[in-house]
This record gives C-alpha cells, structure tokens and sequence, in this order.
C-alpha cells in the first residue's frame, strides 16, 4: 500500500479497536480500519489515554504527528505515517499505520548491521533536531527489510532534552543530501509541521537543524546538564 492510500485509510477508515498494545506507558491502542476494499492496523493514541507529564504539555499525540511532519518534511523517511483523528473511539488523538516488525530486534542488536548504519546516522540527526527526550532502543523496530522509528512523543520541547541511545555515530559527517535537506528546512521549507508546533517550537527546531548543518556531523553527547543524555530504559 502506498503511503497515500495508508493516510486514506488513516483519516476516513471505520475504526475497531482490538486491544491494548502491551507495555505501552500510554493508552496506546490496536485498532483495524477498513475503507471500501482497503484494511489496516493501526496506532491509536488518544489524548485522553495520556499521563500527565510534568515537563511537557497535554497531547503528545500531537507531537506524533509532528514528528511525521518533520520526517516528511525532511525526506527522511524514517517515520510510520501518522495523522490526526478527532472522531476516534476514544476521543482525538494519533493513529500511527501499524508496522509488523519481528518483536526481537531493536537498536542494540540491530547498530552493527552495515547496512542499516546510514538509516541508523539519519534518525540520529533527525533526533536532534527533533529535540527527542526519549529515543529508546526498542523505538526502532525492523520489518525484515528495514528500520522504522516509532514512539515519537516526547520531541520538540523548548527546552533542551535530547535523551537517546544513539550516540555510536557521533562526530561521523551527517550525508549531503540531508544536509541539503536540513538546509531547505531551516530557510523555511517546513512543511505541514507548523499546523503542530507553536512558533517559538518551529524556530527551536529549525535552529538545530541549522546549527547541524553549519556543523555537518553528528554531535557527542553532553554530560553537563542536569540530566543525561539517554533515555531510561535503555530498551
């Protein structure tokens, strides 16, 4: 299925829910979605199934969304499409199309694959200029064929809060082709990520994808802040 018919399905689909998705710290939810002859699993997270978080406001389905948006903005296809409903069973929220990974590998077991690394060098410069608080292990999940970045959540905060397990690249140059393609966003080429993000969030972000380019490599983690530079779980 393309990714247009995917957002289709997202946005118009009848939705069921099937279940809880276990382990989920969130009221992530299982639903399938049926369009005329198209069928789809999804990602459903509802406003109402968050838990409040001291250190960032209410709906972080939004920021599922924005993340998607930056994802496409970038060219990087590292990102399950991902679009907003407000006539979900439980009220607004995300849905995410559904990734049948292996529910083994993560990025541990996946970083010394060869063939992976230059995906894996890309989500870690999309992490930062995603500002993502936690890129944990098992939010990159492998299909069979290749990585998908999920669990998106926790990005875009003013403040600086990069936790991530994705470090092993740092200092390597960041490819041309996503410098050219952080340059085009932070001169203005957003996308559709301003609809998500308020406008001192957009011109944080940008600023990092700007301060990535004039460096043109991915940068070590700091250890002077008052907290770590990773995630917690690690997986």
């Amino acid at each position: 299925m393309t990714r247009d018919e995917q957002a289709d399905l997202l946005v118009h689909g009848d939705i069921d829910v099937v279940g809880k998705i276990a382990a989920s710290s969130n009221q992530a939810l299982l639903v399938e979605l049926k369009l005329g002859s198209l069928e789809g699993l999804a990602c459903y997270k509802s406003e109402r199934g968050e838990r409040p978080l001291w250190d960032f406001p209410d709906g972080l389905w939004r920021r599922e969304i924005a993340a998607y948006a930056l994802d496409v903005a970038l060219q990087t296809d590292l990102v399950p499409t991902t679009v907003a409903r407000e006539d979900a069973p439980f009220g607004r929220g995300s849905l995410q199309w559904w990734v049948d990974d292996n529910e083994v590998d993560h990025y541990f077991t996946l970083r010394e694959r060869a063939e992976l690394q230059p995906w894996l060098r890309t989500l870690g410069a999309f992490d930062v200029v995603a500002n993502n608080a936690d890129r944990k292990s098992g939010h990159v999940i492998f299909d069979g064929d290749r990585c998908w970045a999920i669990d998106n959540g926790l990005c875009f905060n003013q403040q600086d809060k990069l936790r991530t397990v994705i470090w092993d690249f740092a200092e390597e140059p960041i490819a041309d082709a996503l410098l050219e393609s952080l340059s085009r966003f932070a001169h203005g080429a957003v996308g559709d990520l301003a609809e998500w993000l308020n406008p001192i969030e957009l011109a944080l972000t940008q600023d990092r994808a700007r301060v990535l380019v004039e460096q043109a490599s991915l940068p070590l983690p700091l250890e002077d802040r008052e907290w770590p530079p990773y995630p917690w779980p690690l997986v």
